[in-house]
Order: C-alpha cells, then sequence, then structure tokens
C-alpha cells in the first residue's frame, strides 16, 4: 500500500498528458463529490424519525434562499456592491408578477417561466 501512494504524483502526473484520461478522472470526482454530501443525509436521515419542527422549519427554506438571491440580483449593484433601489426597473415589475404568480399557483415551475417571460417582455419594453 506505501509503495502504492509513493507512486501517486507520477501517476497523476501520466494522466496529465492525456488529456481525455485527465478530464474524465476530473468528471468522475467531481461526480463523487457531489454525490457524497446528497448521500449521506439521505444515509443518516433514513433510519431515525425526523422531528415535527424541524419539517416545519425545513418549509421555510426555498422561500428564504429564492428571497436572497432576487434581493442581491435586482437590488444590488456589482459594482461595489451598493444598495440601489431603482436601477433595474424591469427586474423590480418582473419580480412582482412572480410573486402574484408563485401566490396563486403555488408552483414553483409556473413561478420561474412566468419570471423569464416577465423579465423578457418588459426588458424589451423598458
Amino acid at each position: 500500500m506505501e509503495q502504492l501512494l509513493s507512486n501517486a504524483p507520477v501517476l497523476l502526473a501520466d494522466i496529465g498528458h492525456n488529456k481525455i484520461l485527465y478530464h474524465l478522472v476530473v468528471i468522475v470526482l467531481a461526480a463523487i463529490a457531489a454525490f457524497i454530501p446528497r448521500y449521506f443525509p439521505i444515509l443518516f436521515f433514513s433510519t431515525r424519525k425526523i422531528p415535527e419542527w424541524f419539517n416545519e422549519w425545513m418549509k421555510y427554506v426555498p422561500v428564504s434562499l429564492f428571497t436572497a438571491l432576487v434581493v442581491k440580483n435586482v437590488f444590488i449593484t456589482t459594482a461595489g456592491y451598493h444598495f440601489v433601489p431603482f436601477v433595474h426597473v424591469e427586474q423590480i415589475f418582473a419580480a412582482l408578477i412572480v410573486m402574484v404568480i408563485a401566490y396563486f399557483t403555488r408552483s414553483m415551475s409556473i413561478s420561474v417561466i412566468g419570471g423569464l417571460v416577465a423579465v423578457w417582455l418588459l426588458s424589451m419594453v423598458i
């Protein structure tokens, strides 16, 4: 085993010369890195009863993440990260349209599609 580990840098250096093999190794390692954070919570929570307070708390996570993303993109400029209330007027109107669609449909996919269409149409008009 020690012999194998001592040759690992040499093996990785050889992979660097073969671009296809290098890309395959990177893809496999990225897939493993993406799989592990998804697998362990399923493994951990599949055998345990999840408390009711945790389920209630998790209902607010998608709304809070969506709100954080929208507020950052609509009201904060990337040139110095300053609050700018009325620079992206079309995005503000589109966000209001999405809120109305989301309230009545309770569907994330319809809300996202409606928001994309609203931003597209409003950017052509405003």
